[in-house]
Parts: structure tokens; sequence; C-alpha cells
């Protein structure tokens, strides 16, 4: 037993050691040398080199022409893995999870599936006191609120009429549109603005307000909504939720470029 246990801590600080040198590589140091791993492992410059050597073996690493040493095709490979591992849902829920307890109100993740809007994930904030009733997977109305507007802003316009035209415009309160060329000029209105809000266009009692978020190819991918009880909205709070729905928006914009890049 002894042997083996021996055995476990030396493959373990060999491990360590192995993350250490990876961990040496920052946006400022793209290179490495051998008297760089020995000072940070604090060994001698033969043993840093060994431990390079393997990393070189095993593709983590590659020798940097002029000397030196560069990540290699492995970390490439490991990172290619990664990002197909982060959904977009996965990618959003630590920033939808912030913004609901910052607000004190419900968060959705919103798409475009098969034409249709689709909740694809909610957060609602630890001290939130008002909670609304959207479950992931309903299916939210095409022409009203400020998730299925956001949505469809960015679109070109062609394909928005088209995308109208499919649908049965349906009538929730006195406030929602069913023109298509209303709704048209209130979608380009919305991108000019950077975000969408409506109040009481599909509940009669809620203030939605909505900001897109892009892929790496600058197309929307969602929507991020904050939900709200209208009484809750005054105009000076409007303000305070329009600004952090939007930075929320725009951190998981660049999280999903990176992700997706």
């Amino acid at each position: 037993m002894a042997t083996d246990s021996s055995g476990y801590r030396e493959r373990n600080s060999t491990a360590d050691r192995a993350l250490v040198i990876l961990g040496l590589f920052t946006e400022d140091r793209l290179q490495i040398s051998a008297n760089d791993v020995a000072e940070a492992l604090g060994s001698a410059r033969s043993t840093a080199y060994r431990y390079l050597q393997t990393l070189v073996a095993a593709s983590f690493l590659e020798e940097a022409p002029g000397g030196g040493f560069r990540l290699g095709i492995g970390v490439l490979e490991l990172a290619r893995l990664a990002r197909r591992g982060y959904g977009l849902t996965a990618i959003a829920q630590p920033v939808m999870r912030a913004l609901a307890d910052e607000v004190g109100e419900t968060v959705l993740l919103t798409r475009l599936v098969d034409d249709t809007v689709v909740c694809i994930e909610r957060c609602e904030g630890a001290k939130q006191l008002v909670r609304l009733s959207y479950e992931r997977g309903s299916r939210l109305p095409i022409n009203a609120g400020a998730s299925a507007l956001t949505l469809l802003a960015w679109l070109p316009e062609k394909e928005i009429r088209e995308l109208l035209g499919r649908h049965g415009l349906q009538r929730f309160t006195e406030r929602t549109l069913t023109d298509v060329d209303v709704l048209v000029q209130r979608l380009a209105e919305i991108r000019s603005a950077g975000y969408g809000m409506t109040v009481a266009e599909v509940d009669p009692d809620a203030t939605g307000i909505a900001a897109p978020i892009f892929d790496d190819s600058g197309a929307v991918a969602a929507a991020l909504s904050i939900v709200a009880i209208r009484r809750r909205v005054p105009e000076d709070r409007a303000e305070l939720l329009v600004t952090a729905v939007r930075t929320a928006a725009e951190t998981l914009s660049r999280k999903l470029a990176v992700v997706r890049s």
C-alpha cells in the first residue's frame, strides 16, 4: 500500500507542476523559458526542462522559433472541446442570476425557434417578492412583449413581414399591436434604441424590458429580458432596469462571441 500511495502522490505532484507551467501563460506572456519554469517551480533548470519536454510530447506545448516554449495544438483542441460544451443556457445562467438578484425581478432568456418565441431559461431574484409565471419551454406571442419584439427587430424587414404573415396576430390587450406595418415601424424604433420595452401588451399588469444578445456573426442569438409587475416600474426605475438588462446582454454577447469563435 505504501508504494501505491507514494506513486499516487508523485503523479498528483506532477500534475500540479504541469498546471503551474500552463498557468504561466497570459495575454502578455505567450512564450515561456526553462528559466521561467524553474523559478515558478522552485526547481533546477534541468528539472524544469524535463517537465517542459513532457508537455511537448503530449502536444500541450511546442518549442517556439527562436527559443522558448508556446502553447501547443493539444491546448487548442481542448479549447475547441470546451467551447462546444458551453451552450447558450450554460453561459447565460450566471449572468441571469446576477441580474435577477440585482433588480429583484424575473429574468427571461428567449430565442426564436421554428418561427415562435420560446422561453429557454428563467431566473428569479433571491429576495424577489412578486413572482411571475413564465416556464421554461413555454411559447410566447410573436407580436407582443419585449422579448418577441427585440428578437424580431434585427431581422431584415422582408423576413419580418414573412414571419408575421405566417401567424395569426392575436390581440391580448388594448395595447397589443396586430397591424404588420405598425409593428415593422415599432421594430425599427426598438432597433434604433438598442432595446425593447413594452407595457401591458401581453399582460395588462406587466412591463417587459429586453435587450438583444448577439453572436460572433453579429446576428441576434437570443433576447434577455426583465419582466415585472407594472406598478413596480415607474419611469425613474425603468431607466435603471434598461441599463441593467442592456449591460447584462452585452456581457453575454461578449461571452458568446468567445465561445463560438
